[in-house]
């Protein structure tokens, strides 16, 4: 512990931050309050907050509480104890957060970054077995190291995310933490570290960690499958809207080549409402609505191009089917423009976060797996 502290405190000098250390302490075997009782007598920038064993995501949440409560944070670091991350990086994170980031990585895994040539090849395919269950199941496809545990965050973005649902003990709470702050429209950034081996202390990561971590990645993959199909059931909405003003149209005497394109339209106004209102409700955007409006209608007439240039081909090739038929298949291919531009573009969340994972966490979010040590 002394050699973090004393050379954190050397970084500190050079920093215009009013910066702190606040030691999480679970009751450890390893003499870990008494040393830092024991530093606390030549820093008073140093803290210790004690508590019950309830594993590692618990304690990182009553750190962070206790930092924002307590010590009045604005920023909150995540680093381990074991001179794993380099103090002296944590001026550069730092300065990340002062450029407008919300949450910044010490990344392995971006161009400058490496881990330690002293890792062994079992310990290597954990790592990235992790960040590709992190990035490709999960979803969270826009950062290339989800599992680190060298971070800034902003606590203005901590309190945008609700610490008590994120239900989980074990190492899997960096990228359960990960997935909520890019839900939340947190502005991600990574910077190139270098991932030293550990000079203190032995790894706690065991099966069950591995097991929970499995778990919960497939868990926020189910949460964030939850947009496409209210996306499909919307869509389903609209195919009956469509269909219904179509033969309504025709019924008051409408040309055909006129009702098609009026009731594409219609459909396409209640898609938007639904998804704006709906589906796509918890995303932050950085667009105003003005903005976003105009989004929709771009992608509303291209949509309605796609659709009736569709209607009237199969109207003049096969003239003697029914015109709902090719009103209908008229839809299909409308639907998938109007799903990709309008999900990837007109309700786009904010920038560098993947589109595809901005469904908000429902309560209960995180599996936990039960304590047997209590």
């Amino acid at each position: 512990m002394r050699p973090l502290v004393t050379q954190l405190q050397q970084q500190f000098r050079h920093m215009a931050h009013d910066m702190h250390i606040l030691v999480v302490d679970d009751h450890s075997p390893d003499l870990t309050a008494a040393a830092v009782r024991m530093l606390q007598q030549d820093y008073n920038n140093l803290h210790l907050l004690e508590g019950s064993k309830a594993g590692l995501g618990a304690a990182y949440v009553r750190g962070m509480r206790h930092a924002i409560d307590h010590l009045q944070a604005d920023v909150i670091f995540e680093m381990d104890a074991d001179l794993s991350h380099d103090p002296a990086d944590v001026p550069r994170l730092m300065a990340a957060i002062d450029a407008g980031a919300d949450l910044v990585i010490g990344s392995r895994y971006v161009k400058g970054g490496s881990i330690s040539a002293d890792w062994g090849w079992l310990r290597r395919l954990n790592s990235r077995a992790g960040n590709l269950a992190a990035r490709y199941i999960a979803g969270i496809v826009g950062v290339n190291d989800c599992t680190a545990g060298f971070r800034a965050i902003s606590v203005e973005l901590l309190q945008r995310i609700d610490l008590d649902r994120l239900r989980v003990q074990g190492y899997v709470f960096q990228v359960v933490l990960l997935h909520a702050a890019v839900v939340n429209g947190a502005r991600v950034k990574e910077i190139p570290v270098d991932f030293a081996d550990r000079e203190h202390g032995l790894s706690k990561l065991g099966v069950r960690d591995l097991l929970e971590f499995a778990m919960n990645v497939w868990w926020i993959r189910l949460l964030s499958a939850r947009v496409l199909v209210k996306f499909l059931l919307v869509g389903a909405v609209g195919v009956l809207v469509n269909l219904g003003c179509f033969s309504l149209f025709l019924q008051l005497g409408v040309n055909k080549f006129i009702a098609s394109p009026l009731a594409v339209e219609i459909s396409i106004i209640s898609n938007f409402l639904l998804n704006n209102f709906w589906t796509f409700r918890r995303r932050v955007s950085t667009d105003r609505k003005r903005i976003k409006g105009l989004k929709f209608h771009a992608v509303s007439l291209l949509s309605l191009g796609v659709s009736f240039a569709t209607f009237v081909l199969l109207a003049v090739l096969l003239p003697d089917h029914s015109p709902q038929l090719y009103q209908l298949a008229g839809i299909i291919p409308a639907a998938a423009v109007n799903y990709l531009l309008n999900a990837y573009w007109t309700f786009k969340a904010a920038p560098q976060l993947p589109a595809d994972i901005s469904s908000a966490p429902e309560p209960g979010y995180g599996i936990r797996l039960p304590n047997p040590r209590g």
